[in-house]
C-alpha cells in the first residue's frame, strides 16, 4: 500500500500505521503526509515480509526521502522521514512499489 493521507500530526500517522500493521499480514505500507507545509513519509513493513524479501524500512525511507529533499531513518520495520519539497511526495509514493520487485 502506498498512499497520501490527511491527518493532523505525525503521531496520528504512526497510530494509523501500527493499526494497519496489526491487521494486515505481509504488509508493505508507505504513507505520505504534509504537516505545516512540510512533507513526511512513513514506511512500515511486516516482520514476515522484511525477512522474506530482505527489506529494511530505514533504508527504504532514506531512499524515498530524496524525492522530498529530506532524510530520515528508524528501525527495520518502521521508519520515518521529513523533507522540504511537498511536490515530491507523489514521486516517492509511486517509487515505493519498486522495492517489492
Amino acid at each position: 500500500l502506498s498512499t497520501k493521507v490527511e491527518l493532523p500530526s505525525a503521531e496520528a500517522v504512526k497510530t494509523l500505521a501500527y493499526a494497519v500493521k496489526g491487521a494486515v499480514n505481509n504488509l508493505f505500507l508507505v504513507i505520505g503526509a504534509e504537516f505545516d507545509g512540510k512533507p513526511s513519509l512513513t514506511v512500515v513493513i511486516s516482520d514476515e515480509l522484511a525477512k522474506e524479501k530482505g527489506l529494511n524500512a530505514s533504508n527504504i525511507v532514506r531512499d524515498l526521502a530524496k524525492d522530498i529533499q529530506g532524510g530520515g531513518g528508524g528501525q527495520p520495520f518502521f521508519a520515518t522521514a521529513g523533507g522540504k519539497n511537498p511536490a515530491g511526495l507523489k514521486a516517492a509514493l509511486e517509487r515505493a512499489i519498486d522495492f517489492l520487485k
